[in-house]
């Protein structure tokens, strides 16, 4: 394992999530990293991100679409029930 890899693992431990740019800034002070070690790093990157996703449920989605009927657009409520219905159709 390279240094850069150890220490964006680690990083990424410590954070929960790691931009492009800091992958990339490491790179550029560290070295750069094997292809299995990128394909690693961004599989578990990926994996934190959708794991760290609410997953909206049907009930949730139906209960949104009435607020989204009922509620003034452009209201809080409104909002938040358009979020639900948006991660809904998203596939969240």
């Amino acid at each position: 394992m390279t240094d850069t890899f150890d220490k964006l693992k680690a990083l990424l431990e410590e954070k929960g999530d790691l931009s492009d740019e800091e992958v990339t800034k490491m790179v550029s002070e560290q070295g750069d990293m094997t292809a299995e070690e990128n394909m690693e790093l961004s599989a578990v990157i990926h994996e934190k991100r959708r794991a760290s996703q609410q997953t909206v449920t049907m009930e949730q989605f139906l209960e949104a679409n009435k607020v989204l009927d009922s509620a003034a657009e452009g209201s809080d409520e409104y909002q938040a029930a358009q979020k639900i219905v948006d991660a809904f159709l998203a596939g969240s």
